[in-house]
Formats: structure tokens, sequence, C-alpha cells
């Protein structure tokens, strides 16, 4: 298995050391297809634990940390801050918190705040105040006691505590691995003000936060757009000198669900920025539009067949096992993908070093699963009390037009040795609703982000989690997954990990499948970028907010 960091920097897609330094320039608007250019917002308030909440609110809501991004590629580091929620810890530096430490007695982690950080004055919600440790307080207190909060999710925190203006103390009663990512920069980790909350935080026109931004138009399904915070705090220093930040003056994120439109408005310079390109659209997008410049990396959602284990006939693992044996995945990548896919890298990533196994070192059994052998699948089906083979419904988001091509494909794998798909495309809403409410059909169809290397198979394969739509539930694993979160030692962790991942890959709740890769595309007139996509839980307001626009290069080439 390749790592996608060297192969990158082989095929000359990423810079090896910091890149010439221009001199910043404020103003203009930057148009961008995020990542995830085809769903709009699914909320504004943290307490919903939306998962794409950072995403939408992260250019003006903050978290207590963030990645680092002098520590990029871009500026001779080692990080390409382009994982979807891992954040390695030398990659960490405080947003809202200035410096943290840990105290044994009692357990806490105690974290010094920023002095100074303002909350802009938004007509109808909030005068401009200083920004507390009150705040810190009563967003982490309103998300433990959410109706929507995971199980377990804060539960080894017994409370949190301003103990003066700028110092908040997270007391513990036993420690957590994913501590920084629950509460200081993960997915539902944003501070607000209860000024937000009390004038209503989902009415978008409300928002208000101490981030480079804030949110000053919304209209669902076509635009979120975020206008330039003149108080924001911090700054970015470039070449010796530092620039307050942010510098453009807004951001838009356009939502466009139609791929090939996509692609039209990135040629014609609608788009600044496209961050997610299938391979098939880039030979044309390369001639049709040269100068655009790009990047491309593998990507950070695992596709999979989900089987719900809860159900007949996948109670049965000879019947999984069988499903995953007659699927060629070997010619997926190179036919469907044009070679442009690994074949392992899911659950977890080559990117996670120290937690990924390439396929190469997993045993026989796991090896076996990636190989096509339809004779043993139909053996291994009959062996179940299925030599006809059964029909089972899939349900597939229409919003993903990989996974919607890919899955007739899987179908006609299943269907030679006589398993057939009933296929059911959904809108986003109802497919989600369908895996939380935990009424998802036997066979679910989705692509799943790794977020980090213990939250990987947390959320996938433990009992209560709203991301688990095989309904896996071992106690067994369970108990791993405890001693894990448990062990402050990361190599142990590392381990533990390691074979708690090989146990899962070997029991076959999925149709484990190949992982994209996948490129983005820029205009040169976008400076202070490569490619990076997030700094915390898809949260990339930060990168936005230190990306400038050369005007004068933009009129030179057209536009």
């Amino acid at each position: 298995m390749r790592r996608i960091l060297g192969a990158a920097l082989a095929a000359g897609l990423l810079t090896a050391g910091p890149a010439f330094a221009e001199k910043p320039q404020y103003g203009g608007n930057l148009e961008i297809g995020t990542v995830y250019a085809t769903i709009s917002a699914l909320s504004f308030d943290p307490a919903d634990f939306a998962w794409k909440l950072n995403h939408d609110t992260g250019p003006y809501l903050e978290t207590l940390f963030a990645g680092d991004l002098s520590k990029s590629l871009r500026n001779g580091g080692k990080f390409s801050f382009k994982p979807d929620a891992w954040l390695p810890t030398e990659a960490i530096r405080g947003e809202l918190a200035e410096s943290w430490e840990w105290t044994e007695a009692p357990l806490a982690v105690v974290i010094k705040l920023r002095h100074g950080i303002m909350w802009p004055e938004k007509a109808g919600v909030m005068a401009s105040r200083e920004f507390t440790a009150d705040d810190v307080v009563f967003s982490f207190n309103r998300q433990n006691t959410s109706a929507k909060k995971f199980p377990d999710y804060y539960d080894y925190v017994t409370k949190v505590v301003a103990r003066d203006r700028y110092t908040v103390a997270f007391e513990m009663k036993e420690y957590n691995a994913d501590w920084d990512y629950r509460f200081g920069w993960g997915y539902y980790s944003q501070i607000i003000p209860k000024e937000l909350v009390d004038a209503g935080i989902n009415n978008w026109r409300n928002a208000v936060g101490t981030g480079p931004f804030q949110l000053t138009d919304y209209v669902q399904g076509n635009a979120h757009v975020y206008s330039r915070n003149p108080i924001y705090w911090d700054k970015e220093k470039i070449d010796g000198a530092e620039y307050k930040l942010p510098f453009v003056d807004r951001v838009a994120y356009r939502v466009i669900k139609d791929e090939a439109t996509q692609h039209a408005a990135l040629r014609s310079a609608k788009l600044d920025i496209l961050e997610a390109i299938r391979w098939q659209a880039v030979d044309n997008l390369k001639k049709s539009a040269p100068q655009l410049k790009w990047v491309k990396w593998l990507n950070y959602s695992g596709t999979f067949l989900s089987m719900r284990v809860d159900t007949k006939p996948f109670d049965d693992i000879r019947v999984r096992r069988a499903l995953n044996l007659a699927v060629n995945k070997q010619e997926i990548v190179k036919e469907y993908y044009g070679g442009n896919a690994e074949l392992f890298a899911y659950p977890q990533h080559p990117d996670y070093i120290g937690y990924f196994q390439p396929l190469e070192e997993m045993p026989a059994s796991v090896k076996e699963l990636f190989e096509y052998n339809p004779e043993k699948a139909r053996k291994l089906l009959a062996e179940a009390g299925y030599p006809k083979g059964f029909t089972f419904k899939t349900q597939v988001c229409s919003c993903s037009p990989d996974n919607m091509d890919l899955l007739p494909l899987i179908a006609g794998y299943l269907e030679q040795v006589g398993v057939k798909l009933e296929i059911q495309p959904m809108e986003y809403g109802a497919f989600l609703s369908a895996m939380t409410s935990l009424t998802n059909a036997p066979g679910y169809f989705m692509s799943n982000g790794h977020t980090n290397p213990t939250r990987t198979l947390h959320k996938s394969f433990t009992p209560g989690q709203a991301w688990n739509p095989s309904q896996w539930n071992d106690p067994a694993y369970n108990a791993k997954m405890d001693a894990v979160f448990h062990t402050r030692d990361e190599a142990k962790r590392q381990q533990m990990l390691k074979e708690m991942t090989v146990e899962i890959l070997d029991k076959a709740p999925y149709i484990w499948l190949p992982v994209p890769y996948l490129y983005t595309a820029w205009w040169p007139w976008v400076k202070n970028y490569d490619g990076e996509l997030r700094v915390g839980a898809v949260k990339p307001g930060p990168v936005y907010a230190r990306l400038w626009i050369d005007q004068d290069l933009k009129k030179k080439l057209g536009h």
C-alpha cells in the first residue's frame, strides 16, 4: 500500500517545502465548491449533533483547539491537513485556548484561554463583549445535556469549572484518549454565547461567533455566505511579518448537486476552488482550463455496503464473507476507478501512521476478503442454507454520484452468485435518518468518514452509536474499545487498535470496497494555499481565513 503523502510528492502534486512567500492582498470574494458541495447545512446548533456542523459554522464558531497550519506541507511541515477528523498531537495548536496542562488531583485538563477575544455585536442577539471561561462552561454543559448527545460521549467528564475569567478546568473521573477530539476540536466542540441560544440558535440570521467570518446569507440548496469579521483576533505570519486575518472580504460555499455543473462552474471561474473532483473529470478539466492548479489525495471516507447483522441472513458470518468474495474488488480498482483507488484503506487510513496496517501484513483470512472467489462464495451461501441465493433491499444516497454509479456494479457481481439487490435511492435527509433511527434496510450503501484512528472503530462497531448501520454489538469488542480509551500510552493504543481492526475486518459486517483518490483544483490567483481541507473535524474556516486573491493575476487571466 502506497502512502498518499509519498505518492503525492513523487507525482509532483505536493510541495515538499515552503512555497515562495508573496505579500498578501486584502479584499475580494472567494467562491468555493467544498468537499460537501452537494449538501446544504444540516443544522446551525451544536446540540443537534449534526456531523456537518463544523463545516458550516466553523467560519464563525471557534473551538478550543485547531490544526496548526504553520506545520503544513506547504510551509515546510509534515501535515497535509486533509483528514476529516484527525489531528496528531504535534499538529494541534490552541485556537480559543492559549495553553493547557494536566493535573492529577483532581484528574483534569486545565486550559488557559486567550485574552481579549471578542464576540461581535449582533443586532437583536447580543452586544459585543469579551469571550470568557463562562462561555466554555455554558457550551459544554449544553452539549452534555442535549437529548441528541451520543451515548458515553462525555461520560468521563465529571464537571467543567471556570476557575477564573480565563481559566477553565475539565475534571474527569477517568482518562479518555479522545478527550481533545471530543471537546477540543471535534465535530461538536464549538464554543457559543448564551445570548445566541436565547435569541434562537438554529435561525441562521442570529449566527454570531468569534471566528474570522460571520454568516450573512444562507439559501438552502444554493449557498452559504460568510463575511469578514472586522474584530477577528488571529494573525498570520508570512515572511516574518504579521498580518491581520482574514484576507478576503467574503467566502461563499456554493451548493451544487449536479457534478457536471460543478465542473462547469470551476472551468468558467465561477468557482475559485473545487475541493472534491472524481478522477474521470480531471483530464477534461486540465485540457479546458490548463491554468488550474491541482492536488491529489486519497479519500478520507470509506465506501462499503453495510449488512445488518441483527437480521437474517446477515447474522451468519458465512453469508457476509460470501458477499465479500463475490465482488471483484481488484477489477473495481482497475476498471471502475481507472487505477485511481487503493484496494484497502478503510477503516484505518494510510495517513494514520502507527495505526494503519497494510493489507499485505494482514492474516490470510482478511486478505481473502479482498480476493475475487465467486466459487467459494456460492459454496459458503449453500452451507448457510441459501444455495439459490436471496434478495435484499439496499438503500443509497442520491447525493453521491460515485455511490449511485458504483452500487449497480456491486449488484451485478452479487447477482452472479444468486444474490439480488433491490436498490432504493434516497435524498440525504431521509437516508441519514434511516441509519440514525435504526430503521435502515438490511443493506445500506454509503461512504463514511474515517474520523480518527479510535473513533473509526468506536462509532461504527459499538452499540448506541449513530454511525453503526450494521448494528454491530459484541460485548467482548465493546470491552476492548473501553480499554483503548483508558490507555494513556499511545504505542499501546496503536497495537490494540491494530488488533481490533483485524478482528472487525475478519468478521465482515460490511462488503469492504476500495477507497478512491480525489482531486482538488483551484485557480492560480488563490494564494497561500495547497489544497488543505480542514484543521479539525470537517472544519475548513481557518484555511479560508488565510487565503487571499491576487486580483491582478485574476484580471490578467480574463476573470
